[in-house]
């Protein structure tokens, strides 16, 4: 079955960086675009990052321009968050997703991983 597990979240100051791992199984990873949201307590799961299955094309969300990145590497099966310039307002547990590229509705995403807390200090 597709498992999609999230790494490399934790505790970090703010103005601090955190990469984030997406391992995939049990799908053709390279035929899927992947995207990155995120959910703070008491909110909706929202969008981050998206990009397509190539690494050609991505799109981030507004709050996050210039300080993430998405990145993947298909002959790895990982997809990756790089934060960097972290704010405590970042603080969530971050998920990774396989779905349509220019999705930002999580409703729309086929597959989902556990998540991993990212927690910023002030």
């Amino acid at each position: 079955q597709v498992q999609l597990v999230e790494s490399g979240g934790g505790l970090v100051q703010a103005g601090g960086s955190l990469r984030l791992s997406c391992a995939a199984s049990g799908l053709t990873f390279s035929s899927y675009a992947m995207g990155w949201f995120r959910q703070a307590p008491g909110k909706e799961r929202e969008f981050v990052a998206s990009i397509s299955w190539s690494g050609g094309t991505t799109y981030y969300a507004d709050f996050v321009k210039g300080r993430f990145t998405i990145s993947r590497d298909n002959a790895k099966n990982t997809l990756y968050l790089q934060m960097s310039s972290l704010k405590p307002e970042d603080t969530a547990v971050y998920y990774c997703g396989a779905g349509p590229l220019r999705a930002t509705m999580s409703k729309a995403y086929d597959y989902w991983g556990q998540g991993t807390q990212v927690t910023v200090s002030s």
